[in-house]
């Protein structure tokens, strides 16, 4: 991979709220990670690296009069989310909204790209799990719907 792709990358992240991001090209990859842990990888032909994810925890909010179980809208992309489609907006949802498939749930914010995340389902929304501004992880419950 090129020294001034990988420069361009280390550019970005340091412009974004981003802490890590890998490419792949071919059979090369690097991944840096932000906050003084560079840690990059190169991989050539014939050479096999494994990279292993921590486990992730998630906490559900329990309120003490009844459990409430529904179908959970997870984060596509790691990113910052947003409830609204600009500051001066109304937020897309509220709890309790009705929402259809194919509604706009939120915004999810990655190397200066807003990704309108949609549902997928129909129902009514329970709880969102994440607060506006707040970064979110790949596969992270971020609403939830009944």
């Amino acid at each position: 991979m090129d020294i001034r792709k990988i420069k361009k990358l280390i550019e970005m992240l340091q412009e974004s709220d981003l802490k890590e991001i890998e490419v792949s090209q071919g059979d090369e990859s690097v991944r840096i990670l932000r906050g003084g842990q560079s840690e990059n990888h190169f991989v050539t032909p014939g050479m096999q690296t494994q990279i292993v994810q921590p486990p992730h925890v998630l906490t559900e909010k329990v309120n003490d009069e009844k459990l409430e179980i529904g179908s959970a809208i997870t984060s596509p992309i790691v990113g910052t989310f947003y409830r609204k489609p600009s500051p001066d907006k109304n937020p897309f949802i509220k709890v309790g909204d009705s929402i259809e498939a194919g509604d706009v749930l939120c915004i999810v914010e990655a190397m200066k790209m807003m990704n309108e995340i949609k549902s997928d389902i129909s129902g009514k929304i329970i709880s969102i799990d994440v607060e506006d501004g707040e970064p979110v992880e790949f596969g992270q419950r971020i609403i939830t719907i009944n």
